[in-house]
This record gives structure tokens, sequence and C-alpha cells, in this order.
């Protein structure tokens, strides 16, 4: 390979982070870039309905927080040369909006809260990650009490869709949420549907969107059953940034105080947790595939990602503060991306050309097309229910397959309830209690987080 397209490839250097030029040193990959569209659409709109029913923000105000969240996370492949298909830390969510809604009563305290979770997060994030404590807090930590943690945000994610917003998403639009669950629970975790996969070209193909098959079936089959009315308008908007800058920055409604930092540190805790193991996941996906391209070396560097993941928190609860929206892994579009990419040059010249196509290279045009954004407005609760449910189902079976014996099981199963029921401190400290006096307090042995 010459000098000069090595130059190319490499970007430019910024202390541990790596800047890349979109279309010069991360090319336009089509399929990725089709994906990400429609994909990253739907889902980076999800929230929309929460922000406008529990935040206080107008559509469009929703809209402008959301293009604030993504060009975020796409900095993480742009800006910090992070080589992960970034995401939220969707487990976390369910607790984070128990918390938040359930705990703060307008609009202005909840933002506050949200600061704070942020604040918090990206605090034990740098810490544990310029220290290098991260990898021996999750050796220290008990199989049965990780096992918990993610049981709970399974648990709460079930628990929002089905009981605490039941009524604003899924009862009010039954057939369509319930369809698009459906074909993509099916889709992601059939085992029948898994076997044929390998065999059908069709069936591996529609599996390989995620969750856009679902999500159009819902659209097509909603206006049918009237439970969906498009009133779909043309031109451009302009996000109002300004207008969610004086109802949700700290720099506009004050700061949170410090004994809501304290009263957030614990779910701030938790959410680490999940992190890591997304971080683990992420680089797990890589390692299996970086022998098959030896042309485009993958540079895996925690300390980095740690970094890049507190800063965009920090960066977040300045501007639009909303967690976790700043994690490191999308672990469905990671595998998506990553498969392509092992198949060699003639499918993808880098990995960091089909990541970047599909965060559409770090502006996500479709926030300001009002064609696309009043189309999937009445789509949007099935997003985030879709969403939640798979979150719910996912961590779930992560969940149950950690402990390795009847005690543990049942130590997870309380420590998740608990978690999901009660304030993350209490959760956690019933959790460790738990732990401790029925199975004792001993440190993971798993190496896969070494």
């Amino acid at each position: 390979m010459s000098d000069a397209n090595a130059g190319r490839k490499a970007g430019f250097k910024w202390g541990p982070f790596t800047l890349r030029i979109p279309f010069l040193q991360a090319r336009w990959c089509w399929p990725e870039g089709l994906q990400g569209v429609l994909v990253a659409a739907a889902t980076g709109l999800a929230l929309v309905p929460i922000m406008t029913g529990y935040f206080g923000l107008s559509f469009e105000q929703a809209v402008a927080a959301s293009l604030i969240h993504s060009v975020l996370i796409s900095s993480a492949i742009l800006v910090f040369g992070e080589p992960y298909a970034p995401g939220w830390i969707t487990p976390a969510l369910p607790l984070v909006l128990s918390f938040v809604i359930g705990g703060f009563d307008c609009p202005e305290l909840r933002f506050q809260a949200m600061t704070a979770l942020s604040l918090d997060f990206a605090f034990i994030v740098i810490l544990l990650g310029v220290t290098g404590l991260g990898n021996r807090f999750m050796l220290w930590l008990p199989a049965p009490l990780k096992g918990g943690i993610i049981l709970g945000a399974a648990i709460a994610a079930f628990k929002r869709v089905f009981l605490d917003d039941a009524d604003k998403y899924l009862l009010a639009q039954p057939i369509s949420t319930t369809l698009a669950c459906v074909v993509c629970l099916l889709l992601a975790f059939s085992l029948p549907l898994q076997r044929l996969r390998d065999s059908n070209r069709f069936v591996r193909t529609l599996a390989s969107l995620g969750l856009l098959p679902g999500f159009l079936l819902a659209a097509l089959v909603g206006p049918l059953v009237g439970e969906i009315d498009y009133d779909i308008q043309w031109g451009v908007l302009l996000p109002p940034v300004h207008e969610v800058w004086a109802k949700a920055s700290p720099l506009a409604i004050g700061w949170p105080d410090v004994s809501l930092l304290l009263q957030c540190l614990p779910l701030a805790l938790v959410a680490y947790i999940i992190l890591f193991g997304d971080l683990v996941t992420g680089n797990e996906v890589l390692r299996q595939s970086a022998d098959q391209r030896p042309d485009d070396p993958v540079d895996i560097n925690p300390a980095r990602s740690h970094l890049s993941v507190g800063i965009r928190n920090v960066l977040m609860a300045l501007t639009a503060p909303f967690f976790p929206t700043q994690g490191s892994l999308w672990a469905g579009v990671h595998v998506i991306v990553v498969q392509r990419w092992q198949r060699g040059r003639e499918s993808m010249d880098q990995l960091f050309s089909g990541l970047a196509s599909y965060y559409v290279m770090g502006l996500p045009a479709m926030f300001l097309l009002l064609p696309l954004l009043t189309g999937l407005k009445p789509l949007m609760g099935i997003a985030l229910s879709l969403t939640l449910v798979l979150t719910g189902f996912a961590c779930g079976f992560v969940a149950m397959a950690i402990p390795r014996n009847p005690t543990e099981r049942g130590v997870v199963l309380l420590t998740g309830v608990a978690i999901a029921v009660f304030p993350a401190w209490v959760g956690l400290l019933v959790g460790i209690g738990a732990t401790v006096a029925l199975t004792g307090f001993s440190p993971t042995t798993d190496s896969r987080v070494s």
C-alpha cells in the first residue's frame, strides 16, 4: 500500500484519538448508507415521544435534541476514531426512565437529573479508563450480582412497555406494535429461523436488516387497521437547537445540586457495568474478524474508548442531557458492518468507511427532512416499544445464562426485581446483601472481561 493511501486511511491523530474526514478518509458505502438512513432514523427518533410527553419539549425541539445526540454518537467514529458502531446503553434506558420520570415531577428537574446522571457516568468512565481500574472492577464483581443487574434492566423494560406507559404506546396501537415486536423477535432470536438463515439467502438478508422489517410491516398494516394516520409535510426542518438549550442545558436552567449528583451515582454505576459488557462484546466481534482483514488493522484501545464515552457524555450534559444515549456499541449494527468488512476490500474498503456510512457520515440528514420526519411521527411510539421489548428479551436471556446453580439463579431474580422496582441504590444494596449471604462474594472468573 502506498504511503499516500496509508495516510488517507490513517486520519489525523490528536492525542489518543483519530479524526477522519468524511468521504475522504472514510469512503461512502451504499449498502450501509441506505440501511443507516432508514434504521437510524427510526431508532434515533424513538425517544421523541418520551421527550414530548414527559420533558416538556415540542416535536420540533425533541427532533433537535435527537439530532444533537446522533451527531455526538457519530463523532465516536469520525472524531475519536472508535472502531465500533456506537449507540445507546440501551439496557440502562428503562431503569433511567423509571428513575427520572417516576422520581421528579417537572421537566426542569427531570433534565437536571439527566445532567447529573450524564456527569456522574462520565466521571466514572473517565476515572476507570485513565487508571485502568475498569477491568479490575469487572473481575471483582460477582457473577450473580452482574446477572441481577442485567435482569433488572430486562424487567424494567417490560414494565415500561406493558404497565407504566401501556396506555400511551402499546394500547394506543396494539396491532401495529404487537406485529412489529413479533416479527423482530422472530428474526433476531428464533432458533428455527436461525437454522433457516444459514441455507436461505432471503431470510439471511431479512434478518440482517435488524429492526427495519418489523417496523416497515407495522407502518404498512397500521393505516389498514386504523391505528396510524399519516400527515406527511414537505420541506426542510431547521431544528431549534437554541430552544433545546434554553429548556434543557444546565447552563440555562441551572446545575444539579450535590445531593442529586449523589442520588444518581448508583444508577450511573449500573450503567457502567452494562457499558463494559458492550465493550467486551464489540472487541470480541472485531477480534473474530480481524484475521481476515490484515490489510486494514484495527486499533482496540480500552482507555481511548473510556475517554471517548466520557467526553461525549459531558458534551451531551452541557447541551441536550438525555442519559443513556451516549454509549459505546449498537451491537446489531456492529455485527452487520463487521461481517461485510471481513469479506475483503472488494466488499468494504475499510471498516471506518462502513461505520461512517451507516451513521450518514456524521450528520444525520433524516433529522432535517420534513417528509421523513412527519412520515415517521406516528410510528415513533412503535419504535420505542420495539426497542424496549427487544432490549428486555436480550437482557433476559443474557442474565439467565450467568448463574451457575439454583441459588445463584434465585439471587439474580431477587436482585433483578429489586433493581427494577426500587431506586438503584436500594436495588444494589439488596443485590450485594443477597450475594454475600446466599452465594458468598466470589469475584468473577470469566476471562472475557480481562
